[in-house]
């Protein structure tokens, strides 16, 4: 027999072998054939993106979801309509009325404004400083602005050095440690009705002439 026959038919039954050892290798299938492999199946778009996407080619055309927002977790909201320097006080007691009428008296400039306690105007200005309706019957607030309020002789001295002198003055008494000054308020604050006795409705309906300086006059009137 001719040499090299038998070799042409032992080189031809080697192909055959590395032939079928490569398709049944799925390694070395995937390294020799990549190139001609087929593409990945079509990324699954998210419910809700636009109908007319129909394939995701780059980092820029990804489709970002944000995540869910639990309903049991309440966001924090700043109101962003509230006035500054408005003072949200008790508006059934007489003697914290009186207050609001001799500063509305002496405020020639108008740069203190109002709120009764009881009207539903008064409620962002609590929640803006984390506090409730008892909180404010018991001390008044003063809301300064977004960030600085204040509560009981702080409060009243604050309000005083917005206005002209020589009220402006007495405002040097916050040097005085507050738990002194708010040891006074207190003692005052808890007999106000007692001492001078306490309305059904907010005082300030019966001097309507006041209502310009409120910040809910609309809802009172």
């Amino acid at each position: 027999m001719n040499p090299s026959i038998n070799l042409s038919k032992m080189l031809t039954r080697q192909t055959r072998n590395l032939a079928k050892a490569t398709w049944s290798s799925p390694f070395l299938s995937s390294c020799l054939f990549s190139s001609t492999s087929s593409p990945p199946s079509p990324t699954h778009l998210v419910p809700g993106a636009a109908a007319d996407v129909a394939d995701v080619t780059g980092a820029d055309d990804l489709v970002y979801i944000d995540p869910p927002v639990s309903s049991s977790v309440k966001p924090l909201i700043t109101p962003t309509l509230l006035q500054p320097r408005v003072v949200v006080y008790d508006g059934v007691c007489h003697l914290c009325h009186g207050g609001v009428k001799w500063i509305i008296g002496v405020d020639k400039y108008e740069k203190i404004k109002f709120c009764c306690l009881q009207s539903k105007a008064a409620e962002p200005y609590l929640r803006l400083c984390g506090l409730d309706r008892e909180d404010v019957l018991r001390r008044f607030l003063f809301v300064e602005g977004p960030e600085s309020y204040h509560q009981a002789s702080t409060a009243a001295l604050k309000v005083l050095s917005y206005l002209p002198l020589p009220y402006s003055a007495l405002s040097s008494l916050l040097i005085i440690p507050s738990p002194l000054r708010d040891a006074a308020y207190d003692y005052v604050a808890k007999r106000r009705y007692d001492w001078f006795g306490k309305s059904e409705d907010c005082l300030v309906l019966q001097e309507k002439e006041l209502l310009e300086r409120f910040i809910d006059r609309d809802e009172m009137i």
